[in-house]
């Protein structure tokens, strides 16, 4: 058994999409429109055969979490890069791009080197070994 994929909500579908691709080395499927609801989505493979599903729809309400507050849920989605000099490196990329940096690259308590941005949309991306 394994996770087949996880699904986000956006109100930027492209801008999400291009983040992830661009960023995390995603390649997108066709995007999927289902025109009497007006439901859009794309879904991002990634080398290991992960899936992320990224959703828009009128309607769909805003999420509570963001950066200083949280609430019980989806918290954050994990990239393993491979080595704590590519996690130094795109945490840097990410930086001159303008995103977020909520935690800096760093040796957690229980043995991760880590750093933690937010996409565009401001959830939570750990980048780590």
């Amino acid at each position: 058994m394994h996770i087949e994929h996880v699904a986000i909500w956006t109100h930027h579908l492209e801008r999400l999409k291009d983040f992830y691709t661009r960023y995390f080395n995603a390649a997108p499927s066709s995007k999927y429109t289902n025109s009497f609801t007006r439901f859009e989505s794309y879904f991002l493979t990634f080398d290991t055969g992960a899936r992320l599903e990224l959703m828009q729809m009128p309607g769909v309400a805003d999420g509570l979490n963001d950066a200083e507050r949280q609430f019980t849920g989806y918290n954050h989605l994990a990239f393993a890069v491979g080595s704590q000099a590519a996690v130094d490196a795109l945490t840097e990329e990410l930086r001159r791009a303008g995103c977020r940096i909520i935690g800096e690259p760093r040796r957690t308590g229980d043995g991760y080197y880590e750093s933690v941005i937010l996409d565009p949309d401001g959830n939570r991306v750990e980048i780590t070994i």
